[in-house]
């Protein structure tokens, strides 16, 4: 039985459920609302999810592989910033996103994603050039 996120501590009144399958295969499922995304209810649930920058789409630290092809393609395309982000990540997938970019919608309740065995943790920040005197 899927437990009430920690992210969302009153009762939901129309509950979406997500699978996270961590780095050891255990898979943890949560009753969650929408508008939540994957990245906070992981955080949340103290899953193994960095988000160095904080969920603003600057780093790739909470991709996530979705492994439903459906669920993948119910979600509203990746935006520019999101693909740039995604090109850093390590183990990149076909069906790889940003974890702060998907919010839970009813379009993609019972989404099962995993977690990478690792991330690789560059910035935007890391590819601007230094100003010279």
């Amino acid at each position: 039985m899927p437990s009430t996120c920690r992210l969302s501590p009153k009762k939901i009144l129309q509950p979406l459920h997500v699978t996270f399958i961590d780095k050891d295969g255990a898979e943890h499922t949560f009753e969650v609302s929408a508008g939540d995304n994957l990245m906070d209810i992981a955080q949340a649930e103290d899953l193994e999810i960095e988000g160095a920058c904080g969920g603003s789409c600057a780093c790739s630290t909470c991709h996530v592989i979705v492994e439903d092809p459906d669920k993948f393609d119910a979600m509203p395309e990746p935006s520019d910033d999101e693909n740039d982000m995604l090109d850093l990540a390590f183990g990149l997938t076909e069906t790889s996103r940003l974890g702060c970019q998907v919010k839970m919608s009813k379009d993609i309740d019972g989404v099962k994603v995993r977690l990478p065995s690792m991330t690789r943790n560059l910035q935007a920040a890391d590819f601007k050039g230094s100003k010279k005197e």
